[in-house]
């Protein structure tokens, strides 16, 4: 039986007002926007693709699902650590982090094959809460020393960059406590936007590259082959690549239970009507199409699911023409520079919440399922997944592919939830 909401003010189906729905679609834009343009901020890569990839992606999540759920793509978290990886052993170049986007699209459809003939029962014993909360955990805590960094906590650091942090950390964790209503859910847009004018007062922002941009500008797309206009990047399958694919795991049970989420608040069963096959198509789709670009992986966002709980305001068209804003958004060439602005000092600050948020999530998982840590399996199972995903693991496996981090980690939880018993040995004490 589904469980009991508000009635919906407009369903998936309805069409509000031209003015209402601009300013519900905005609602939107403002809602995704700070986790958006943090990933490629953090990746260093042009936040104009990321946007760009954002809304197109949306649309073709929603051809896929014939317009049936209001489901906003936006920039993966989850990919951050591999890409960085993939991109440092490659010196900077790119051609790894995307190919390892494309191939982690594909797999979305090659998952969404298997479930149309199998089901998702699989899903469930292969990804279960002790596998899936240190999962989780390692993907949120293996940034952390990026964080910190950022944020000017070493040695001889500039007072200014500490002081910028501190106050970004605390803006962001005071609104997120203490907001209200719409403000509540974008604590981490507040923050920036705080951070940075506290930035801006202790002149540590250069505005050179917002005085030399264009008002309008194409997105500074990288493209897997030579052009006059845009950056380039090759397909490339090594190692570095593959490396994000065993992520697939984490967001693949991130993109189920979002949707079962969104499926409370609609009162509908998203997973049968349009179904999970649909669903994980257009996902898979849209974050290849955004590979193939340049861009990050896309992901369903909670942060938009949590705006039609709040308003109840459930229009796929609301959900569209928030994706065609932020379309638009991408080339605008100032704009787009005026981001580019931010101090990393900034980003750190917000980051030592933001990570320890994402790691926080996974503990919530295993909490909310109950996990029994008095059993040593799940002990076990936690316990090394940790380590070997925060310790600087590296499995070689015959030059092929190099497996380190979450992939690592990802890898030994399943099988050791595979192989260890299910139940205790019981005790005898006359033993």
């Amino acid at each position: 039986m589904a469980i009991q909401q508000r009635p919906l003010i407009l369903d998936v189906e309805a069409r509000p007002a031209p003015l209402k729905g601009l300013l519900l679609s905005l609602q939107h834009v403002f809602a995704m926007f700070g986790a958006t343009i943090l990933v490629p901020i953090l990746l260093d890569m042009p936040v104009s693709v990321a946007l760009l990839a954002s809304g197109v992606g949306t649309i073709i999540y929603q051809i896929a699902t014939k317009a049936k759920v209001p489901v906003y793509l936006g920039s993966s978290f989850a990919y951050i650590a591999a890409m960085q990886i993939a991109i440092d052993q490659m010196g900077g170049d790119v051609s790894a982090a995307q190919t390892g986007v494309i191939m982690v699209g594909l797999l979305y459809v090659v998952i969404a094959a298997i479930i149309n003939y199998t089901g998702t029962a699989w899903v469930d014993k292969v990804l279960p809460p002790i596998v899936i909360g240190p999962m989780i955990i390692v993907i949120g805590l293996g940034l952390a020393g990026n964080a910190v960094t950022s944020a000017g906590l070493v040695m001889d650091s500039d007072w200014r960059t500490i002081f910028v942090a501190i106050s970004t950390f605390l803006i962001t964790a005071f609104v997120n406590t203490q907001g209200k209503g719409f403000f509540k859910i974008i604590p981490f847009l507040i923050g920036i936007a705080g951070g940075y004018i506290i930035a801006v007062l202790l002149g540590v922002v250069d505005f050179t590259p917002v005085i030399e941009a264009n008002w309008f500008a194409l997105p500074q797309l990288y493209l897997p082959f030579e052009t006059t206009t845009f950056n380039s990047y090759s397909f490339y399958f090594g190692p570095e690549s593959w490396a994000l694919v065993p992520i697939v795991l984490v967001t693949v049970a991130e993109h189920i239970g979002d949707h079962s989420v969104l499926g409370k608040i609609c009162d509908r069963e998203f997973l049968k009507d349009p179904g999970l096959k649909r669903t994980l198509i257009g996902d898979g789709v849209a974050t290849a199409v955004s590979g193939f670009f340049g861009g990050p992986a896309n992901t369903t966002y909670g942060e938009n699911t949590g705006v039609i709980g709040m308003t109840r305001i459930a229009s796929v068209s609301v959900i569209r023409n928030a994706a065609l804003i932020a379309i638009f958004l991408s080339f605008m060439g100032k704009f787009t520079a005026l981001i580019s602005t931010i101090p990393d000092a900034v980003l750190g600050g917000m980051s030592i919440l933001l990570y320890g948020v994402i790691a926080s999530n996974g503990l919530k998982v295993m909490i909310e399922d109950k996990v029994d840590f008095n059993q040593s399996r799940n002990l076990i199972i936690a316990s090394s997944m940790l380590v070997v995903g925060l310790g600087g693991a590296v499995f070689d496996i015959a030059g092929f592919v190099t497996l380190s981090g979450t992939a690592l980690s990802a890898i030994v939880g399943i099988i050791l939830n595979i192989i260890l018993p299910k139940q205790e040995a019981e005790y005898d004490p006359e033993v």
